[in-house]
């Protein structure tokens, strides 16, 4: 798995190649990234900017949030329905 640079590090590097005074290419060199991890970058930055359409991080994380609330309510759910249903039975024998 490749390393994670923080966060800091990145907002410098694609301040740099937003400059427009190097090639993508050679801004990537310099900092010791590839070309495609530093066109990520400069495209999720637009994203966070608003300058091009997407979700933000902030939004990611709290739709991860809630999709993990929503697996745990349905398992609760299910455990509540086989609950009922086996009391259910308990309390009607045939």
């Amino acid at each position: 798995m490749p390393k994670a640079f923080p966060l800091e590090f990145r907002r410098d590097v694609v301040a740099v190649a937003r400059k427009g005074e190097a090639p993508i290419a050679q801004v990537a060199k310099d900092f010791g990234i590839s070309v495609s991890c530093l066109q990520r970058w400069l495209k999720l930055a637009d994203i966070e900017d608003g300058h091009q359409s997407g979700a933000t991080r902030e939004e990611s994380a709290e739709l991860r949030e809630v999709k993990k609330r929503n697996r745990q309510l349905e398992q609760e759910n299910e455990i509540l329905r086989r609950a009922a249903a086996y009391f259910a039975r308990d309390v009607n024998p045939k």
